[in-house]
């Protein structure tokens, strides 16, 4: 319902708009000045894109998680648990931060709900412990708006944590008022032999509460507070794969502020990606009521096939900003690729709205509605295609074309209703 309100609001800002730029053009001739003069007004540099990102950026209960254990501790695959995305995915998304560091955002860079900061090179004995505290001690250092939470991994089978447990002490030494949560993973590689899946949650094996106990003991006074997690890849053949999620997050939420700690809830939830989905959207929807009020005005110009490469231009410029939104670099060529790939039967319908404006009158009226209708329902289509990606999902072909016909039709039948 929220969603549905949202695309109204929007969808009248776009018939006002268009509204008053028809009045504007009215006054300007001769007729090959309009093209150029409607672009310039409604041009998106990256600057006024910044300035958006930055407004709504402020406005996120992003969480700063700093990952600290040894490779193979299960540090990514708690990235994996709570945002959903997939292994490949995860290792493609993390990028070199400091020397000892890599940092991970989700949903993208540009509107981050998570931001995962994992050290590397942890339990090298050719690594400085000190150089990597100091580079953690950088980044805490760092003013930012995030919520923060550092949380420890340790195998449940691992006894050598005498550098984790020093850089613990160190940090939690220096930031008291940064939580700190201990997770011990990896729980299946101490069940009896005789077993080969998880129990019900939490395990009650003898194996699992002996080392578990012993850990916790070892980093006493260095966590706020410690839990069991073993998150598996689907090949492993363990159900569930993310085995202690639930209790993981509960005590996430219990150590962060109330707006992340909601935050999180949601990202678990099995409707976080249409949550964040939203957020995105109405974000993209700035840039999708000014590209279609753009067409619009373009398309009612009664020249028959003469706006087409330059709506068609406009269109494949507003697909580009889109992915550059969601954290998608892509070039010309491959926004018109994308255009094609996901327009899929609006072409012919294209063809016969160039065709109508040969109707004297009343063809360039019909032609504007449908050019900022369609324009509108490419950029709905192009949220939900990218939206896939980031979250690690392959686009839906069906699902985009459901979306954008239902786009389509309502901006179609708002938009007539513009005088």
């Amino acid at each position: 319902m929220n969603e549905e309100k949202s695309n109204d609001s929007w969808l009248d800002r776009l018939g006002n708009n268009w509204q008053k730029t028809t009045v504007g053009l009215k006054k300007l001739l001769p007729v090959e000045q309009v093209t150029k003069t409607v672009v310039d007004w409604f041009s998106i540099s990256d600057e006024r894109l910044a300035q958006i990102l930055e407004t709504v950026r402020a406005k996120l209960p992003t969480t700063e998680a700093i990952l600290i254990g040894k490779p193979q501790a299960g540090k990514s695959s708690i990235v994996r648990g709570l945002t959903g995305v997939s292994a490949k995915i995860i290792g493609q998304g993390f990028r070199p931060h400091t020397l000892h560091t890599e940092r991970y955002a989700y949903p993208s860079d540009d509107l981050p709900l998570l931001i995962f900061i994992d050290t590397v090179g942890l339990g090298d004995v050719r690594q400085d412990t000190q150089t990597i505290i100091q580079e953690l001690e950088q980044e805490l250092e760092r003013e930012t708006h995030c919520a923060r939470i550092l949380i420890l991994t340790v195998k449940i089978n691992d006894f050598a944590t005498d550098t984790l447990q020093q850089i613990a002490r160190q940090l939690r030494q220096k930031y008291t008022h940064i939580p700190c949560l201990l997770a011990v993973t990896c729980l299946h590689e101490v069940y009896p032999q005789d077993v080969d899946n998880h129990p019900n949650y939490p395990p009650d094996y003898e194996e699992v509460n002996r080392a578990f106990t012993a850990i916790k003991e070892t980093f006493a006074g260095l966590s706020d507070r410690a839990t069991l997690i073993d998150f598996t890849l689907e090949e492993d053949g363990y159900t569930p794969v993310f085995y202690g999620l639930e209790a993981f997050r509960d005590n996430l939420a219990e150590l962060l502020p109330e707006a992340e700690a909601n935050a999180i809830y949601q990202l678990i939830d099995k409707d976080a990606s249409e949550e964040i989905g939203n957020l995105y959207r109405d974000t993209a929807r700035r840039y999708i009521v000014a590209f279609s009020t753009i067409a619009a005005t373009l398309a009612a110009v009664p020249l028959p096939f003469t706006t087409m490469p330059v709506l068609t231009a406009l269109q494949v410029s507003l697909v580009g900003l889109l992915g550059k939104l969601y954290g998608q670099t892509i070039t010309p060529s491959q926004a018109g690729g994308i255009v094609s790939a996901i327009a899929g039967g609006f072409l012919a319908q294209a063809v016969g709205r160039e065709l109508i404006k040969f109707i004297p009158g009343f063809g360039s009226v019909v032609a504007a509605s449908w050019a900022a209708a369609y324009t509108w329902a490419l950029g709905e289509g192009a949220c939900v295609y990218f939206g896939d990606l980031m979250g690690g999902k392959k686009p839906d072909p069906q699902k985009i074309q459901l979306v954008m016909n239902e786009a389509f039709k309502s901006a179609k039948e708002r938009f007539k209703k513009v005088k």
